[in-house]
């Protein structure tokens, strides 16, 4: 169905706002976008950012729009995991069949060229202009240089907010009566380091995979940049015996550095600056519903369901907020009520699962992939789907590599798990692992 042209703003010119901007252009509607902060085109990156992982679902959003080829020029494909633990050789965790691949983009670079994307369609983008308040029932939003100052008042439409995980439109939304709430912070805090590119351009560490260094309750991950560089970030406690306030001085990091991430020490100068020079940031997981208020405003992204980064798919999950608000826009037309009804209906169970899956990804990524009974059981769960792909898919392909949604990707995976903990505890497993015995078992179980 074809919409009529709305005037529409949105709040948060991040990765989300600027996409959505796209999709409502193609569309027809007049589009503003107001941000806060300067434009990021104009600016030094701030030192916050963890590398974005593009997989299955974010294409699909990009493909919409006709747009995903462009952003596979300013990325580069991971096939598989590249494992750093102590006291082994470097070795390889393949990540779905072959062919089968996320992609590592930096964060500043994509935001940028998705304004200059929009732009090129037709948004107008309203940088430095600080939103202060919303009234929901008529669309007006009132921006000013300071919170008791003068405001300037704007009327639209259709507002969205897609102004992240502290967002001011749902801060107005939580106001309202049955408004339910939830922010959860874990100790795990972040900082982004880099390694820089060797003198003649090409990467320091091998350039098709995602590496991670897990040291249990605290890692390291490397993902590539198409300048020869990487992006690290340092995942740690804030406070303990191994954390981020234990390091003091350059000598404390040097110390810390040497321990636990010795193949690194030949760009220990540049990990010393970084880990000094750039903030600790926290991570939080948000929840929240309703998403949308009447046929007026919608959350999208970060600021309806903020999710910890370890399954690399905040982005890629509100994307596909996008594109499943695109289906419901097409289906209904002008009946704005009943799109966000619907989008709000199909998405908040999917933002539940993946923020569950997310935070449980932390404790396999940092812990379980130096485990030999864990490896031993993926092992085994890969040799299984190879021979019977109809029968089981792994809860990371189903999550990475498909587009299905994401609460079925944690209900199989959870059935999933019950069968290989009763797979792992028959005799001499480590010996007949791949063995028709353990077949039968698994299909006897399915």
């Amino acid at each position: 169905m074809i919409q009529k042209p709305k005037n529409i703003a949105i709040i948060g010119s991040g990765l989300v706002g600027s996409l959505l901007a796209i999709y409502l252009r193609k569309l027809n509607h007049t589009v503003t976008v107001f941000d806060r902060r300067p434009d990021i085109r104009n600016i030094t990156f701030s030192g916050r950012s963890i590398n974005l992982a593009m997989s299955n679902r974010g294409w699909n959003a990009l493909k919409e729009v006709g747009i995903d080829e462009e952003i596979k020029e300013i990325g580069i494909p991971l096939d598989k995991r590249a494992m750093h633990v102590i006291g082994k050789p470097m070795y390889f965790q393949k990540y779905g069949k072959d062919g089968e691949a996320i992609w590592s983009i930096s964060r500043g670079i994509l935001n940028k060229k998705m304004i200059d994307l929009a732009e090129e369609a037709g948004v107008i983008f309203r940088f430095e202009e600080k939103v202060w308040n919303v009234s929901l029932p008529d669309a007006k939003l009132y921006t000013g240089e300071t919170e008791k100052g003068e405001w300037k008042e704007y009327n639209y439409d259709i507002i969205f907010g897609c102004d992240g995980a502290f967002s001011r439109v749902r801060h107005k939304m939580q106001r309202r009566s049955r408004f339910d709430y939830s922010q959860d912070f874990i100790d795990v805090g972040y900082k982004e380091l880099s390694i820089p590119p060797n003198a003649d351009g090409s990467h320091k560490l091998e350039k098709n995979s995602f590496h991670i260094w897990p040291r249990g309750k605290f890692m390291l991950i490397a993902m590539p940049n198409i300048d020869g560089s990487f992006t690290c970030t340092l995942f740690m406690p804030f406070e303990g015996d191994i954390s981020f306030e234990k390091i003091k001085t350059e000598d404390d990091a040097k110390t810390f550095f040497l321990t636990y991430f010795p193949n690194v020490m030949q760009t220990i100068d540049d990990l010393l600056v970084d880990f000094f020079k750039n903030p600790t940031s926290a991570l939080v997981t948000m929840k929240c519903y309703p998403w949308t208020y009447w046929d007026k405003v919608a959350l999208v992204g970060d600021s309806a369901h903020a999710v910890v980064p370890f399954y690399g798919q905040g982005m890629n999950a509100g994307f596909e907020d996008i594109f499943v608000l695109n289906q419901f826009m097409r289906k209904y037309g002008d009946d704005w009520e009943l799109i966000f009804s619907e989008y709000q209906k199909e998405r908040k169970p999917n933002a539940d699962a993946i923020a569950e899956l997310s935070y449980r990804n932390f404790v396999e990524m940092s812990s379980k992939t130096a485990d030999t009974k864990f490896l031993l059981q993926k092992k085994i769960e890969r040799h299984f789907a190879a021979k019977y792909p109809d029968k089981w898919v792994p809860v990371y392909s189903r999550v990475t590599f498909s587009d299905r949604p994401y609460a079925e990707a944690l209900a199989e995976g959870d059935a999933q798990e019950k069968i290989m903990g009763k797979v792992m505890q028959m005799p001499d497993i480590e010996n007949k692992w791949n063995s028709t015995e353990v077949e039968e078992k698994i299909l006897s179980l399915l």
